[in-house]
């Protein structure tokens, strides 16, 4: 498993993000707090407080192309 942080602003990154991660086979899921959601669910990450800094969590080894995809997204 590979892990960052992430920064989704509004709405509308939402829907660019899940698109983009959606191309990826394996699991992503985003933390925050106490609650673990699916990062391909729209409707899970409306659910989320985007005034914070969410977890994702890659179930692979191998994330380089996913991180490249989001770069916007990862906190820095």
């Amino acid at each position: 498993m590979t892990t960052t942080k992430i920064k989704l602003s509004n709405f509308a990154d939402v829907q660019v993000f899940v698109n983009t991660i959606t191309r990826f086979p394996f699991d992503i899921d985003l933390v925050s707090g106490r609650y673990i959601i699916d990062a391909k669910s729209i409707m899970g990450i409306y659910s989320l407080d985007l005034n914070n800094e969410i977890e994702l969590r890659a179930h692979t080894e191998d994330a380089e192309e996913l991180f490249a995809a989001i770069d916007q997204y990862i906190v820095k």
